[in-house]
Formats: structure tokens, sequence, C-alpha cells
């Protein structure tokens, strides 16, 4: 027997049993989950210090007040996202009512990746939770600091009938995966998604995939290249570069290329100090293997700001590398570490031509003071999300939707979205049992009469002219 069907089988006698479809079980799961966040503060901030020296103020910022704010927004929005949405009706249905119902997939699935370990899992945990399914959740094993936390004390917090957490690695995900589930939520690397979608395919499961891909960022030759390249060195480094939408490689003119690398220069130097690899504010690669992936695309271009490196510390100092060729190692895969390289174009439609050649990112980003310009990249380019004069920041704003298109992606969430995701959403249409003579001219016998009466009780009729110009 498969190692988790018991558990599977657990949840959905809960999901049967409509445990968790009531407003009131809802709020009650997320204020744990709230509650969580405030009591192991200190437990999640040491696991993330012992997974990848994550620096205090970057884990409390993403992996606790983010989680937090999504779990506030749940809480202060959950009734009004609850409510039927009633939809037009036309002359046929008038005297009865049609609306969308939001109701839960049932038992859903969501594993996590290792670099945000904690946020990753728990964002769309609110969405889960929020949309009233049961809820199983496998955190990365790489991550193993976090993973144990997990494991070891959320279940504590959460409704045991309808919330579990298990572990392991890829052996164990593949066996999870034969269970049928009625939603999959998978963050992680296109490769593994690619078998997270065939596994679903088994059942005809629904699932979102947050994946990741190159996010290209133009730099334009009026931009101003101090802001930038503090909003650029701070993107690619925060989290030690990983970070799905950081900015992956820079397009620039040669012209801004060496008016940017001081820039950069003085941005790292201000932000680490004269030895970043002392800096407290720095994190380190995840693994031995994931800092030898890195540390082997520092031979792409050449290394103009940093390169230093140290194995025993999983250490790879803030590193721009310049002159980039498009075939290089640096530019055929994400590169999740602190380096940022610069592949030079002519001009903004040389670069828009070079983002389209490649699959869609989950971020473009520009940096312009011609408001033109960023247009320019925006209608002619296609990703998950875009930023102008700035890195990373779209992912904070809950109005926004998160998630990729393409080979970066399939779904999206954060805030409403999250809830949307977890959340069926079902047409009704409730009809009066009497008046059966409005119904006898769809009945058989049909007619060239029965033809004319339903298309002009039931034909959807052009407003206005066109005005498009």
């Amino acid at each position: 027997m498969n190692p988790y069907a018991g558990v599977v089988s657990s949840l959905r006698t809960a999901w049967l049993a409509g445990k968790t479809r009531g407003a009131e079980h809802r709020v009650s799961q997320l204020e744990a989950l709230g509650r969580f966040l405030e009591e192991q503060r200190g437990p999640i901030l040491e696991a993330m210090a012992s997974d990848m020296r994550k620096p205090p103020l970057e884990a409390e910022l993403s992996e606790i007040l983010l989680v937090r704010n999504e779990v506030t927004h749940a809480l202060n929005s959950l009734s009004s996202w609850m409510k039927d949405e009633f939809v037009e009706k036309n002359l046929v249905t008038q005297l009865d009512e049609a609306f969308i119902r939001k109701e839960p997939y049932g038992v859903v699935l969501i594993i996590g990746p290792w670099n945000y370990p904690l946020h990753l899992i728990l964002v769309p945990l609110v969405g889960a939770i929020a949309a009233g399914n049961c809820v199983l959740v496998k955190p990365s094993e790489i991550s193993r600091g976090t993973e144990k936390l997990v494991a070891e004390t959320l279940p504590g917090y959460l409704d045991k009938d309808c919330f579990a957490v298990v572990t392991g690695g890829p052996a164990e995900t593949t066996q999870l995966l034969e269970n049928k589930f009625d939603f999959i939520f998978f963050t992680g690397s296109a490769q593994v998604g690619r078998g997270v979608m065939a596994a679903a395919a088994q059942h005809l499961t629904p699932l979102a995939l947050e994946l990741g891909g190159k996010n290209p960022c133009y730099v334009a030759e009026d931009s101003e290249l101090e802001s930038a390249a503090a909003r650029l060195v701070w993107g690619r480094c925060f989290n030690a570069g990983q970070t799905c939408v950081a900015p992956d490689y820079v397009l620039c003119s040669p012209a801004t290329q060496e008016k940017l690398l001081p820039a950069l220069g003085r941005a790292i130097a201000r932000f680490f100090g004269p030895e970043p690899r002392e800096s407290p504010d720095l994190a380190r690669m995840v693994s031995d293997r994931h800092f030898q992936r890195v540390r082997a695309l520092l031979g792409s271009g050449h290394v103009a700001l940093g390169g230093q490196t140290d194995e025993a510390e999983r250490y790879i100092a803030p590193t721009v590398l310049a002159d980039v060729q498009p075939s290089q190692p640096a530019m055929q895969e994400e590169i999740f570490g602190p380096v940022l390289p610069i592949v030079t174009v002519p001009g903004v439609d040389d670069a828009i031509a070079f983002i389209n050649s490649r699959e869609r990112p989950l971020a473009v980003y520009v940096f312009a003071s011609d408001s033109k310009v960023v247009q320019r990249v925006l209608e002619r380019t296609s990703s998950g999300g875009f930023g102008a004069n700035d890195t990373l920041m779209q992912m904070t704003l809950l109005s926004l939707p998160f998630g990729g298109i393409g080979s970066s992606g399939l779904g999206s969430y954060h805030g409403r979205f999250s809830f949307d995701t977890f959340s069926h959403r079902r047409a009704c249409l409730l009809r009066r049992p009497g008046l059966e003579a409005l119904n006898s001219m769809r009945y058989p016998p049909y007619s060239e009469r029965k033809m004319g009466l339903l298309a002009s009780v039931s034909q959807v009729k052009r407003k206005g002219g066109c005005s498009l110009q």
C-alpha cells in the first residue's frame, strides 16, 4: 500500500464530513496560523539561520511579516470572498436566481521549495484554508531546519483532522503524488514541475505551478543609475539571490554598462562593506550542490565585480559578470545566486527582441526615466509580472496576482487570488418549478416560430458602437 494513502484517506473523511466548509472553522484555522507565526518567531529565525544564514531582517520580512499580512487580509475579507456572486440574467431567467458559488476543491496538496521554505508553503496554505479545503503540506527536504520546524510544530496549531504535514525527498514525493488529490499547488523548478504535472494528469487533477525562469532587466541610458544600481543589487542579493523573481540578467548598451558597473560596485560596498564575506546581511547558498552549480557560472563573460567564493561556508560574493554572451552558461539557466550577468545590446528594441526570443519569464524589469520606454517594454513583452524602476516589490502587493506564464508557471495567488485559486467556481441556476407554459417554446416539436421566440429572449445584443480609433 502507498505509505501516504492513510493520511490522504483521513483528510478525505474530514472533507466529506464538511468540517472545513463553515466560515467559523476557516476563521479559527487562520487565527491559529497567525498564532504560529507570533509564537514561533524565534524558532523560525533560528531555522532560517541554520538553513542558509538568512539575515534576521530578510527572514522577518519575507517569512513572517508578508505571511502575517496574508493571514490578516484573509481574515478581514473572508466574509465577502465567500458570498455568492450574483450574475446577469437573460429574459428567460428573469424570475430565477443565477449566481456563482465559491466552493472548496476538497483535499489539496501543497509542495513547497527550499528558498523561502516557510513563506512559500504558508501563503498558499492561507488561500487553501480560506477557501475551505483540507490540506496536506510537503515542505522541502533541502531546507532541513525549516522542514523540521514545520513538521514538528505546525500540526500543533491546526485541526489535525483537516491538515497534515509529511516530509521526505524526491522518492517520497513521487509516492505522494500517486495518491488522488483534488488540487495540487507546487512551487519549484520547471523540471520538477513537469513531473508534478504528469502525475496530476493521471488523476485529471487541476493544479497551479509556481516555477521560475531568467528574469530580464533592461537598463536604459537615461536611467538614474545610482538608484537603479542599488535596487538591482538589493533585488539580486536578497536571500543571496535565491529568489525566483530576482533580476537574473541585465540588458543595456555598452555605454550604459560602462557607467553602470561603478554604480553597482558602490551599491555593493554600501550594503555589505569592503569585505562582503564578513557582512551579517548576506545569506549563503543553501547546499553544497547549489554552491558548486552557481560557482561554475562565474566563467561566463568576465568578472567585473566580486567573484570570491568559499566552499566551506557556501559563500559567493555579490558578483557582476560583464560582456556575457547569450550562449554562455550563465545565460542558459536560472542563476539563483548573488551573480548578475550583463549582456550588451544596442538599444531598447534589441532588448525587447532578445527577451522575446527566450522563454517567457516570471518577471520583466526595466529602469528608465522616459515613461515611453517603460511602456514600450511593457506592451511588447510577456511575463508573469512586470516592474519598472525597481525589483521584487510587485510581489509585496496583495492586490496583485503573483504567478508565471508559459514555462515560468501556471496559475496565480496572493490575497484574493489565493482564495480564487483554491476555489471551484460553481455555476448555479435556481429556477422556479411552476410557470411551465413559459418553457413550451423550447420543447419539441420544433418550429420556425419557436426559433424566433427563443432568439428574441435569449440573444445577446451589441451595445453601442466600436470605440477603438
